[in-house]
């Protein structure tokens, strides 16, 4: 399995959803190497994982060229650099432009040092990991069945695998560049390594029906190898954390990458319309992303930031805490391909509010959900959930319940049986 993060070091759901598969498979009888460009030795130790910068090529030409031409795909380089803002980009283009003037290549028997993480440097990074996870797919060739790559970030590692190694590979959508933008916005390399990656995998898993159908429509894939796996949540004891309030004032928190896609400025909104009808309510807005500093100036211009919370970018059991201190949970992602983070909530007691244009809207019948666009319903919601005991209880207890079902040991039981359909061919 090729993902490119894994608890505890993890910028967003990819490497949470990683996590809980892997288990998940375990308890299901599927032994499970997980492969990822730069571990740091504090991940869960029940995982067997391959770090790849600790791997030398030394079963592939001494160029990435010549490796990449043998596999059948091309080394792609761009200057796309997520998560930044405009003052920064101009800069990190231009050193990274003189960098790249130096060779690309690894020598036979070298290692390559990953970052791992979504800089400058990713498409780079993206290349040379095919060329590593080729190395591993033949070190262990006898070791595995079948190949599983997560995202786009490591379809030309599973491609390398695939070639390489003849083994059967699967690929699995987390997200597309459709939800990463405007369809007269999105980066056509990245769309061009995501479709190489669905053209060449036997079975495509897709986190929800929605994703779907944007695989079929927008990228030509044959529907008879699209397979709906809904996302899930891990149940491991952390739902009754307890934490101390120093607050009295009710709660309503978003959690995510505060990003276009995620529908910020809609909290922001709706926040705004709550507070002129009631009082003792905070706002938190928990995360990082390039629309932070404009989502500080919208709640300024609003005149409620002294109802309003940045917490910046929260990880492990501060997660798990935010929630628990929450009394309202909002996911208003523009699109949403899944969404964990409403399950996770509301695994710990917390009523949600969700955008209809989100995977997670297919299988949750007790959160309240709303279009994204729709700031006057969202708001509405919000000050029901915040006003009417009975309505927040009855929502935390039948949430809690319809989540305790959706579960990774079922979701990856599922996964198991398509390995199982492939495998066996």
């Amino acid at each position: 399995m090729f993902g490119w993060e894994f608890p505890p070091h993890i910028a967003g759901g990819l490497g949470t959803a990683c996590h809980g598969i892997v288990k998940g498979l375990a308890y299901n009888g599927v032994d499970t190497l997980f492969v990822m460009p730069s571990a740091s030795g504090d991940e869960d130790k029940s995982v067997d994982i391959i770090n790849a910068s600790d791997v030398a090529v030394d079963t592939v030409s001494s160029t990435v060229d010549e490796f990449l031409d043998r596999v059948k795909f091309v080394h792609i380089g761009t200057n796309m650099i997520p998560y930044v803002n405009p003052e920064e980009f101009s800069s990190l283009v231009e050193s990274e432009r003189k960098r790249e003037v130096k060779d690309f290549r690894i020598q036979y028997g070298q290692k390559y040092k990953f970052s791992g993480k979504y800089g400058a440097s990713l498409m780079e990074e993206v290349a040379r990991y095919a060329m590593v996870g080729g190395t591993i797919a033949m070190q262990r060739k006898d070791d595995f069945d079948v190949i599983h790559a997560h995202d786009w970030l490591t379809y030309l590692a599973g491609i390398a695998a695939k070639e390489l190694t003849g083994k059967p590979l699967v690929v699995h959508v987390h997200a597309t560049s459709f939800d990463r933008g405007s369809e007269d916005q999105i980066d056509t390399r990245v769309f061009s390594i995501e479709r190489r990656g669905m053209l060449a995998a036997d079975r495509v898993v897709t986190v929800s029906d929605l994703t779907r159908n944007i695989v079929i429509n927008k990228y030509g894939i044959d529907p008879s190898k699209v397979v709906t796996v809904h996302n899930a949540v891990d149940f491991s004891g952390r739902e009754n954390l307890q934490v101390e309030r120093g607050v009295t004032d009710k709660v309503v928190t978003f959690l995510g990458r505060i990003t276009f896609q995620k529908g910020p400025e809609y909290f922001i909104e709706a926040a705004a319309k709550v507070l002129k009808r009631t009082d003792h309510v905070r706002f938190v807005m928990a995360g990082s992303g390039d629309m932070m500093n404009r989502c500080i100036r919208h709640v300024a211009r609003l005149g409620i930031s002294d109802r309003f919370h940045f917490t910046g970018f929260l990880r492990g059991d501060d997660v798990q805490k935010m929630f628990a201190l929450s009394d309202v949970y909002i996911m208003p992602s523009v699109s949403e391909p899944f969404g964990i983070s409403p399950l996770e909530a509301m695994r710990t007691g917390v009523p949600s509010i969700i955008s209809k244009q989100s995977g997670a809207a297919e299988v949750l019948s007790y959160a309240f959900k709303v279009d994204f666009w729709d700031v006057d319903a969202i708001a509405d919601k919000i000050y029901a959930l915040l006003k009417y005991p009975a309505l927040s209880d009855f929502s935390a207890r039948v949430g809690y319940d319809e989540v305790n079902n959706l579960k990774w040991n079922n979701a990856t039981a599922k996964l198991k049986k398509v390995y199982e359909s492939i495998a066996s061919k």
